[in-house]
């Protein structure tokens, strides 16, 4: 397992879109629809082949038969970041040692881009959605390379959660990802990155959700 990108939420597209490019000063790029879930999207290349992705329902898409992906049924308020995607190259073994509640493989595809990915039945992910959705690309195709650089890094990913042991110790026997930290606190995530202005942060926490930026 490693990172793979990174999940901005919002009510509407734009307003996912908005927090990053105000947060991190660079512009996205456009994305495309999810039909099986309704969603649509656009990305952020990020160094280190990650990508940020900007995600909402699309108002204009009908509505899927299942709870959508990243619990957005249920979404509401500011945008803000909501999940981190980790990938593997064998979904199948990686779930085999994960909890149930982790998810079940469906087959999607955008565009070119095929993938199965690991998808809770009512939409919502262990931890109180701290748990990283699982992800696995066809051969030789990925996002990241047909995404402009943007001069972006991700530099660290805090997770926080009430049970952050148990989290950390359900991941490290297969995360290899020294930039992710667990720490104990309220469900909440927080990523920090390296920008063309500096230091800049984006958060999801149970109290605060917010872009910061900082001078490096």
């Amino acid at each position: 397992m490693k990172l793979d990108h990174l999940a901005v939420s919002g009510e509407m597209i734009g307003c996912a879109t908005d927090l990053v490019e105000e947060a991190l000063g660079v512009k996205m790029q456009p994305g495309g629809q999810h039909p099986v879930f309704g969603t649509h999207n656009n990305l952020l290349g990020l160094e280190d082949g990650l990508y940020l992705e900007a995600i909402a329902i699309d108002p204009e898409a009908p509505r899927p038969d299942r709870p959508r992906w990243f619990d957005l049924d249920r979404f509401c308020g500011p945008a803000r970041l909501t999940n981190w995607i980790c990938a593997t190259e064998d979904l199948d073994a990686i779930l085999s040692q994960m909890p149930e509640a982790a998810g079940k493989p469906m087959e999607l595809s955008r565009g070119e881009l095929c993938w199965r990915m690991a998808v809770p039945v009512d939409g919502v992910l262990p931890y109180d959605n701290m748990f990283p959705p699982l992800i696995e690309w066809s051969t030789g195709q990925h996002p990241s390379k047909s995404l402009t650089p943007s001069g972006c890094a991700l530099k660290m990913l805090v997770v926080s959660h009430p049970k952050a042991d148990s989290l950390r110790r359900t991941l490290a026997p297969h995360l290899g990802e020294n930039r992710v930290q667990f720490e104990t606190g309220d469900a909440g995530l927080m990523a920090e990155f390296s920008t063309p202005h500096g230091r800049r942060c984006i958060e999801n926490s149970e109290n605060s959700f917010a872009a910061h930026a900082n001078s490096a």
